[in-house]
């Protein structure tokens, strides 16, 4: 007989395919506007910002500094979390606990980054987006740590093994 599946568990799987989704939109828009974040990033560097003002972004692009390829940083960056927390909540969902401790680590390494990403001078866009995706890993967190998912979790571990018997 398989373990009815609770709610929060349910949930907790679509809220990892809603994260992954937003970070797909964020690399897609990271695509979209990398000349805007490649200007905003140059006028916080101290050697781009007076190329970039006195030359404009072609100016900046064509001189020998090395600009950030935020668009390729993104992608591989989406690509990597979107195969490995589908991997990930495969396993989650079929009730192996070390699934849920790995996407937890995942999760909190991802917004530890977002935490530091913010803290850039972004533009406005890439914050509010940057929030969002936040917001969708803390209530992820908390369904992956509800007390229902954990009883599931519990229930998803096979019956420990018979003693060995010992002839006398």
């Amino acid at each position: 007989m398989t373990a009815v599946v609770p709610a929060s568990v349910v949930r907790a799987v679509w809220l990892v395919w809603a994260l992954i989704a937003w970070s797909g939109l964020i690399a897609l828009l990271t695509v979209v506007f990398d000349d805007r974040l490649v200007s905003t990033w140059a006028k916080g560097n101290p050697t781009a910002a007076p190329i970039l003002k006195e030359r404009g972004l072609d100016g900046l692009k064509e001189s020998s500094i090395n600009i950030p390829h935020f668009a390729a940083v993104a992608i591989v960056l989406f690509v990597v979390f979107a195969a490995l927390a589908g991997v990930l909540v495969a396993f989650f969902r079929a009730g192996h606990r070390w699934a849920r401790v790995v996407l937890t680590a995942t999760v909190v390494l991802m917004a530890f980054s977002t935490l530091v990403g913010i803290r850039r001078d972004l533009p406005a866009l890439f914050i509010v987006l940057s929030m969002g995706a936040l917001l969708l890993s803390v209530a992820l967190l908390v369904m992956l740590w509800h007390r229902d998912t954990s009883a599931f979790l519990r229930a998803s571990l096979p019956p420990p093994p018979e003693p060995a018997s010992h002839p006398e």
